[in-house]
């Protein structure tokens, strides 16, 4: 069975998508677990876009051992000796270059004509030739580039000595038996095309991602391109997850599949959400929380007679497991431990089982059972990576719907308690308003969202912000039975980030520059 390879851009795609800016640590963080999963190349970054990339790429780069890392560049000499610099230490270094080939990009981005398109790419494959063994070059806007003219840039790029040539469907225009004709085109018209792989990036603006790389598959494609989750500019990217469990499923169909480790993706999905923020919808395929929940009667009765009347997938495959331990307040520490066995943290150490043991009985008082979900965001948040400078010791609200809302915030600092009452427009304004008098930080909220991690009236509620400072922006988290506390710990969490941030060495905004 032929072998697709996975290119995975979570890190660079995927990092692109408005409101996410990944720190150092949390791009090793990801990669390693992308590492895990099996993809076969990661690209880390755009070195060229600030330094704070550049030395980001480099720490995964030093970081994975077991698949290509690899660095975005822009046909220029700059770039490449930016990726250069930055994979210093790979074990396995690759480089993507890329230039706009479409009539609307060469006209008004470039300003270009086909034959200056073609030497400026040559030039450039060439020059990173010299320093590297794996060339990926993206004629960018592919989808919407004359078929004829794409053949010649292809016919360019194997003959300059590139080893894979990507093509970028970069605003999600194709539909998939256009797309996949592309692919049909070159294997048949573009000499030499044997000695290189053929690769497809597709994003989703018609929702079209998925399907595109399928049929990109089915025309000859070697590698598709994606990220975790199906993050990305606009609309995002393809959902990498969506690929793998369809060439999965459909093995007999497509007679092609992926060397991932298919049940490592729940775990990525879920490291991935946290660390960008960006929640997955309940109806994402194959890892939204509805994915492999049935509740019409007709479906749980097909269910309970042979699952696989409405379960074309079963959840062991991505690595989720059904439990029978049931978690409350009388379960103790062997129990719990099992139980973080059983949800795939076999790794903690006995201080961190510790904290988050604490954690689970202080929400199994208030709850009559703790379900799965409960304790992998109590976990999520305990096991956070950023430094805490501020830390929420008490919260007192008070609310009289004929009256101004209070709130009186207790903060733990290294100096020690520093407390405060503040009125505001609502209790979470009052609450921010005193957090903000006590930090003396200069913030704007860009985005307040608020979500049920369970079911039931005593659900553990989720809280996600996003906050400015200048040039600076983070998300931060938190995670109570009662909505306020959950406000309060997700302010007091971007906080956090925003201040480590600002005391990491500059990683500046990226450039305005049109990525694929």
């Amino acid at each position: 069975m032929r072998k697709i390879y996975i290119f995975d851009t979570t890190l660079r795609d995927g990092e692109q998508s408005p409101g996410v800016n990944l720190n150092t640590q949390e791009k090793v963080e990801i990669a390693l677990q992308l590492e895990k999963l099996g993809v076969d190349r990661i690209e880390a970054g755009f070195p060229a876009a600030s330094p704070g990339d550049l030395a980001a790429v480099n720490a995964v780069a030093r970081a994975v051992k077991n698949a290509t890392v690899i660095g975005l560049a822009r046909s220029r000499e700059p770039d490449i000796d930016a990726v250069r610099e930055a994979l210093k230490g790979a074990q396995d270094p690759g480089i993507h270059v890329f230039l706009a080939t479409s009539p609307i990009h060469r006209k008004h981005k470039l300003k270009m004509e086909k034959e200056q398109v073609l030497e400026t790419a040559e030039k450039a494959i060439r020059y990173a030739k010299q320093y590297f063994d794996k060339i990926e070059f993206s004629p960018e806007d592919a989808g919407r580039t004359e078929l004829d003219f794409l053949c010649e840039v292809t016919e360019m790029a194997i003959r300059a000595g590139a080893t894979v040539v990507n093509i970028p469907d970069t605003v999600g225009y194709m539909t998939p038996y256009e797309f996949g004709n592309i692919f049909k085109t070159l294997k048949e018209k573009v000499p030499g095309i044997e000695r290189i792989q053929l690769s497809a990036h597709c994003h989703d603006d018609l929702g079209m991602a998925t399907a595109n790389a399928l049929a990109a598959v089915l025309n000859g494609a070697d590698q598709i391109e994606g990220t975790i989750n199906g993050i990305g500019e606009r609309a995002g990217n393809t959902a990498l997850e969506e690929v793998a469990l369809a060439l999965e499923t459909r093995a007999a169909y497509f007679d092609a599949k992926t060397s991932l480790n298919l049940k490592e993706i729940a775990k990525t999905s879920r490291l991935v959400s946290k660390l960008t923020g960006m929640v997955v919808p309940g109806n994402k395929a194959i890892v939204g929380a509805n994915a492999f929940a049935h509740e019409s009667g007709i479906h749980q009765d097909g269910m309970l007679k042979e699952k696989t009347t409405y379960e074309i997938i079963s959840p062991e495959t991505i690595g989720l497991k059904e439990s029978k331990l049931v978690m409350g307040k009388h379960s103790g520490r062997h129990a719990f431990r099992e139980k973080l066995i059983d949800l795939g943290y076999e790794d903690l150490t006995e201080e961190q089982v510790n904290a988050a043991f604490g954690k689970f009985k202080d929400l199994a008082d208030r709850k009559k059972t703790v379900s799965d979900e409960d304790i992998r965001a109590l976990l999520e948040e305990k096991l956070a990576l950023t430094p805490e400078v501020f830390g929420l010791e008490q919260l007192v609200v008070s609310f009289d719907s004929h009256a101004v809302p209070t709130a009186k915030v207790r903060l733990k600092t290294a100096q020690g308690i520093l407390e405060r009452t503040s009125e505001g427009n609502g209790s979470v304004d009052a609450i921010y308003q005193a957090i903000d008098s006590l930090t003396g930080e200069l913030v704007e909220l860009d985005d307040y969202a608020i979500k049920s991690v369970t079911d039931g009236t005593d659900a553990l509620g989720e809280v996600h912000v996003h906050l400015k400072q200048g040039e600076l922006s983070a998300h931060g988290r938190g995670v109570s039975t009662d909505i306020l506390e959950a406000s309060a710990r997700a302010y007091v969490d971007a906080l956090n980030r925003l201040l480590d941030k600002r005391q990491a060495p500059a990683r500046s905004r990226r450039d305005n520059v049109t990525l694929i």
